[in-house]
């Protein structure tokens, strides 16, 4: 089967032929990449389509990954000691920065959620 998709908002159908390859819809809804690997991307996975060789429409079941857990800025137990302070706030810029990342760019082969959870377990530590 081809790395091919086809967005339900906007009808096109895209193809990723190469590893290098990453093409978007016209709506910029949709994204397949990395061709024969079959990475794909979606703003809204309803509107996601696989299109196998024969042109049939495939709908694909979605498997969320929801073992990272959520740390509000709010429950950061960060004391008044300044040196902790400068010391926490570099792992705060990283984490708003990478929670700021496509979706297509946290799921690479070594994620970004991966480093986005350890970022998140080592301010925890750090802020107790």
């Amino acid at each position: 089967m081809r790395n091919r998709a086809k967005c339900k908002l906007c009808g096109d159908v895209i193809e990723s032929y190469h590893a290098t390859d990453y093409v978007i819809c016209k709506c910029d809804q949709i994204a397949v990449f990395e061709g024969d690997s079959m990475r794909c991307a979606a703003k809204e996975w309803k509107n996601f389509v696989r299109v196998d060789d024969e042109g049939n429409e495939i709908i694909p079941m979605i498997k969320r990954n929801n073992a990272i857990p959520e740390i509000e800025p709010s429950k950061y137990n960060i004391e008044d000691n300044l040196d902790a302070k400068q010391a926490i706030q570099p792992l705060l810029d990283m984490i708003e920065s990478y929670e700021r990342l496509p979706e297509h760019a946290m799921q690479l082969q070594v994620t970004n959620y991966d480093m986005l959870s350890v970022l998140k377990m080592l301010l925890s530590l750090l802020s107790d």
